[in-house]
């Protein structure tokens, strides 16, 4: 790929030198700073050591220098055998396989972890239970919640080449509120964080680690809660609060404009001159990437970075509530990142490069959006997961199923087939296609059973068993081309979550057959859940829904 280097040496200053990546093309990669992009290897799917290393061939042909593996305990660590204990978790001889690997692509690899928070996995084995404060975080002040910290840095000195370490810290709304307030009664909450991150940043130290950290505690704290809200001031708020020698990160994957990640860089910038980007790339939401919203959010990300001199940037690519999609899937949004980053600023030029690069089609990549494109949705809602889940009787998002959905997903299954016929990565194509061939069923089908069943049509309503029937064909067929994905890319482990999910889904769609059945047939008066009004939710809740226990029914699972 041929660039302008004195346009882009002039704009990044010393950021950038001219490498050839392995079709022999000239790409740009970071020399002063980090680009980089974060794999969630913790939400059930940890992915094979193989495929990290072909994922880093695709990332490295794209100008990224940097990988971090986020595992909240999907890493062995010494003396502690149930950290990560049946969830798949890499082998110290995997991570110096890997991160061999990377070096010799020119990538770093960097361990992303968790030393406050999102521990909840460990707390179902005793032993850890005495260090939980409350929810997924660790008891601060106690010597086996150092000790066990301790063991984790040990792990990672032994194993990773680099000495930059992601030390987590986000997301512990509730710290010293359970355990921790029981046993000394109330504190500060800033002193309580800032007391564990200094003993955190000692341990890194003694372990030759530079510690950076998500931002957001010290953020939210400053502001009763709010990290994206009025920052304006924060930093010089903090400036006593936030320990010496740890880096801060700034995350955010959800803002359209430039000017709140303008706002919250220059808060960062003033507290930490060093501080970093985190952006997303969404793989986490669901069975289908979010490509286009990626780019809608990620392009002002960006070029707020680069306004600000934001010399380090992490693109996450999370995996919430059993990672169903494909992190290959956004190979697009990952490469316009990149490029955006860099000051390309036509979208054609990106398209041609991504093409000749990968031997990928970027639009025909695209279009494993699909599945969550219906009714004009643009945005990061996922109507693909909350409708394949979506209860058949008591159908709690069936006011969020237009009409014409079930025709939309026709359309949509038929374009993905067309789109993956030539692709390398086919079988994501085809697992994509027959979701939606399912939900071309099964998406409008409940509001149809319920239509039927209070107009008191008992003749649509024995046409409507006949098409659960066919639900359950499509299940079948759609099922072993998940299954595929998995295989293909991830470890066995969390698998059985999937398996429980989508075999439930099998068995109830029979019982629902099975019912409608015997009231047709006069063995039962009536069907209480069809007799329920429906209610509508706010749409923040809806857009959040990835998690199956709020889609699959309203009752505690």
């Amino acid at each position: 790929m041929v660039v302008n280097s004195v346009f882009l040496l002039k704009t990044f200053k010393a950021y950038v030198i001219i490498v050839s990546n392995r079709k022999g093309k000239e790409i740009l990669k970071m020399q002063n700073g980090k680009l980089g992009v974060m794999l969630d290897c913790s939400r059930n799917a940890v992915m094979k050591p193989e495929q990290i290393k072909k994922f880093v061939d695709y990332i490295s042909a794209f100008g990224y220098n940097m990988l971090e593996l986020y595992t909240e305990d999907t890493l062995e660590t010494v003396d502690e055998p149930y950290f990560g204990y049946m969830r798949g978790r890499y082998t110290a001889a995997e991570i110096k396989d890997i991160d061999e690997y990377c070096k010799s692509k020119g990538v770093e690899l960097i361990p992303c972890i968790q030393t406050l928070a999102h521990l909840g996995c460990i707390f179902r084995w005793g032993d850890y239970e005495k260090i939980r404060d409350v929810n997924d975080i660790l008891l601060i002040g106690e010597e086996r919640t150092y000790a066990f910290i301790e063991n984790i840095f040990t792990s990672l000195e032994r194993n990773f080449t680099s000495r930059t370490v992601n030390i987590g810290m986000d997301e512990a709304h509730m710290v010293g509120l359970g355990k921790y307030l029981d046993k000394h009664g109330y504190r500060d909450r800033f002193g309580l964080l800032k007391e564990h991150l200094e003993r955190v940043i000692s341990i890194a130290k003694e372990h030759g680690f530079k510690p950076v950290m998500w931002s957001d505690m010290f953020f939210r704290l400053a502001a009763h809660g709010d990290y994206y809200g009025n920052v304006k001031g924060a930093a010089e708020f903090l400036k006593d609060k936030v320990p010496e020698g740890v880096g801060l990160t700034y995350w955010d994957y959800y803002h359209t404009e430039k000017r709140t990640y303008d706002q919250m860089n220059k808060e960062h910038k003033a507290l930490d001159g060093d501080s970093w980007f985190a952006g997303g790339a969404w793989t986490w939401h669901g069975f289908a990437p979010f490509n286009a919203w990626t780019m809608k959010t990620m392009r002002p990300a960006m070029l707020s970075a680069k306004d600000h001199g934001v010399n380090n940037i992490l693109i996450t690519m999370w995996g919430d509530n059993g990672k169903e999609c494909s992190f290959y899937s956004v190979l697009p949004s990952l490469y316009f990142i990149a490029e955006t980053y860099r000051g390309e600023t036509s979208l054609r030029k990106i398209k041609e490069n991504f093409n000749e690069i990968t031997g990928e089609n970027f639009d025909a990549f695209m279009k494993l959006d699909l599945p969550n494109r219906i009714n004009g949705n643009r945005d990061n809602f996922n109507p693909c997961k909350y409708m394949l889940y979506n209860d058949l009787l008591t159908g709690i998002y069936d006011v969020y199923v237009p009409a014409g959905t079930a025709a939309e997903y026709k359309k949509h299954a038929a374009a993905i087939k067309r789109a993956g016929k030539n692709s390398k990565f086919k079988y994501i194509f085809e697992c994509l296609y027959r979701l939606c061939d399912l939900l071309a069923v099964k998406s409008e089908l409940g509001k149809k059973i319920r239509a039927a069943y209070n107009s008191g049509d008992k003749e649509e309503l024995r046409k409507l068993v006949a098409e659960i029937k066919k639900c359950e064909v499509k299940l079948d067929r759609f099922y072993p081309c998940f299954a595929e994905v998995w295989k293909r890319e991830n470890k066995p482990f969390g698998f059985e979550v999937q398996d429980a999910r989508l075999g439930g889904l099998k068995r109830r769609l029979i019982t629902v057959r099975e019912r409608l059945t015997e009231y047709l047939d006069g063995k039962a008066d009536n069907i209480p859940e069809l007799e329920e009004t429906l209610l509508k939710h706010d749409e923040l809740t809806l857009a959040s829904d990835g998690v199956w226990t709020r889609i699959v029914s309203a009752n505690n699972v």
